[in-house]
């Protein structure tokens, strides 16, 4: 039974201050994000000169909502990153099979690598098929069992084995993708077996992204965290195939795909070597250089130690794959409008002047390179994170107009859900499911990198019950964005936007933090679920 209390006690503690919010100002939302998705910005890649000209601005918009500098008197937190291209790229050949087969980078599959070194070597690498490459005890499930893949390539399948039923029950919460079953897990899981390689085969539905996507995510430079030791503990190689390259490989390796990716689905599943192998060569380019989270700061009153937070990602990818001649991936949406979203509630927030707690508003590097920025901050807080209270994340504001429902992303996890109901209740609004939980976004943005280590954050979407249109014209629209703006250059600033429905959600998450900020409890996450326990430890040690 879950103990709503202390959410409760919180509520009625903070709901006073909560009730009015001042208006949020849709020409701040248009500005910031016109400016930050314009040409100007070169789609705002982190460790190039448009990172500068980004955090320029954003420091400049934060001072004039109101906010002081939030790290020891300076707006920024450095982010070591290492920066790794890949050149001379060589086809994935596979030999030993009825023929050789060779898969072209880009085209049939992309490939690089989490070490820092000069050059990567795949030679003759045994290849592998370990179904969806999950090792999770708790459940009873190990897709290694029985299998040595040291110095061996691992061929995985993306998302869990129960994606494809309908309801959320099952092994690993049927419909609802698991952390088990996101690509970072499969290549962290297949490093900590020994494999040389990890190629992940791409299917749209269950990825929940094309492969214009993938390609531009993979190719060009490609960021990570620069830490010790060069991530040398990580495979040589990973990378995604293309379905259809895929089953050309197995149909060579005499193998049935189709057969073998039912199997995958049941427990008991055991790996199966394909008899065949992998060959691979490319050079890399090393550039390391910090990045920065921006942090700005109205501190609190009474309990200035106590910390709200309110978070968006300010980079995306830059230059990328040219569509009709156009080649910067300006990110209006995503997250363009996030970062909007900002500094409309930095404002607000200042207006009405300071709160019980201090209210710190983050504008985070590296999201679309793995969330990296908000895990450096939430792995080297400025503000402890057992004094963080919560706060709110945001990647992608509403512009299709008002709708009748607000989705919970990783809805049953926090007891912020409880403040966040009837503050949307109020709007005349609906709490609604996730319309496509296979899709995880809750281990997609960056509130996950703080939820890990036990600090709730609430996260929301617009629903797809539109007050114009309903729920088809939603889903037409969400999947429309997917299909042709979604990490592509078309995702640019449309003047014709309705910022109605942004202003609706904004609202709901200023009230939450003046709740949180003026409030005396500690909000929770519910004991089942899986950041409860690092929540308790690092609030006891407080």
């Amino acid at each position: 039974m879950r103990i709503l209390l202390p959410a409760l006690l919180l509520l009625a503690s903070g709901a006073a201050a909560a009730q009015t919010a001042p208006a949020l100002s849709v020409d701040t939302l248009k500005d910031v994000t016109r400016t930050l998705a314009s040409d100007d910005y070169e789609g705002r890649a982190p460790t190039t000169p448009a990172e500068t000209k980004t955090l320029a601005y954003i420091v400049a918009r934060m001072a004039q909502a109101g906010l002081k500098p939030g790290n020891k008197g300076s707006w920024y937190q450095d982010v070591p990153l290492v920066e790794l291209t890949a050149t001379d790229v060589s086809p994935l050949t596979i030999t030993g099979g009825k023929t050789p087969l060779a898969f072209e980078y880009r085209k049939d599959l992309v490939i690089g690598t989490y070490q820092v070194v000069p050059r990567t070597v795949i030679q003759d690498s045994e290849m592998v098929f370990v179904g969806y490459g999950i090792h999770a005890p708790e459940r009873g499930w190990n897709d290694y069992a029985g299998v040595d893949v040291k110095g061996k390539t691992v061929v995985i399948l993306i998302n869990d084995p129960d994606w494809q039923t309908m309801t959320l029950d099952g092994p690993f919460g049927g419909r609802a993708m698991t952390y088990y079953g996101r690509w970072p897990y499969k290549f962290e899981e297949a490093a900590r077996q020994g494999a040389a390689a990890a190629i992940i085969i791409h299917d749209t539905e269950p990825a929940a992204y094309g492969w214009g996507v993938v390609q531009s995510s993979w190719t060009g430079p490609v960021l990570q965290q620069d830490t010790p030791g060069d991530h040398m503990d990580q495979s040589k190689a990973v990378g995604w195939l293309q379905q259809s390259a895929a089953q050309a490989l197995f149909a060579r390796a005499g193998k049935d795909y189709a057969a073998l990716v039912e199997a995958a689905k049941h427990k008991g599943f055991k790996a199966v070597p394909l008899g065949v192998k992998a060959s691979a060569r490319w050079t890399n380019t090393i550039r390391r250089q910090a990045s920065k989270n921006v942090v700005g700061i109205l501190p609190g009153t009474e309990r200035p130690d106590e910390i709200v937070l309110y978070s968006a990602h300010w980079d995306h990818l830059g230059r990328c794959d040219a569509v009709n001649g156009d080649d910067i991936c300006n990110g209006a949406l995503d997250n363009a409008s996030g970062v909007a979203g900002l500094i409309a509630l930095a404002e607000a927030q200042a207006k009405a002047g300071p709160a019980k707690r201090s209210i710190v508003f983050l504008g985070l590097t590296a999201e679309e390179s793995g969330l990296l920025g908000s895990k450096y901050y939430a792995e080297n807080p400025v503000y402890p994170l057992g004094k963080t209270v919560g706060g709110v994340n945001m990647d992608g504001l509403n512009v299709l107009g008002p709708a009748r429902d607000l989705v919970v992303v990783g809805a049953g996890k926090s007891e912020l859900e409880v403040l966040v109901k009837p503050l949307v209740e109020a709007q005349g609004r609906v709490i609604a499911a996730e319309p496509s939980p296979e899709k995880g976004s809750y281990y997609r943005s960056d509130h996950f990198s703080f939820a890990k280590l036990g600090v709730p954050m609430f996260y929301g979407k617009a629903g797809q019950d539109l007050v114009a249109g309903g729920t088809a014209a939603g889903k037409k629209a969400a999947d429309d964005y997917i299909a042709h703006r979604y990490h592509k250059p078309q995702d640019e600033f449309d003047e014709r936007w309705d910022w109605s429905g942004a202003v609706q959600d904004l609202t709901v998450y200023y009230q939450l933090g003046r709740t949180l900020a003026d409030g005396a409890g500690w909000p929770n996450w519910y004991p089942d679920a899986e950041f409860r326990a690092v929540r308790d430890k690092s609030r006891a040690a407080q």
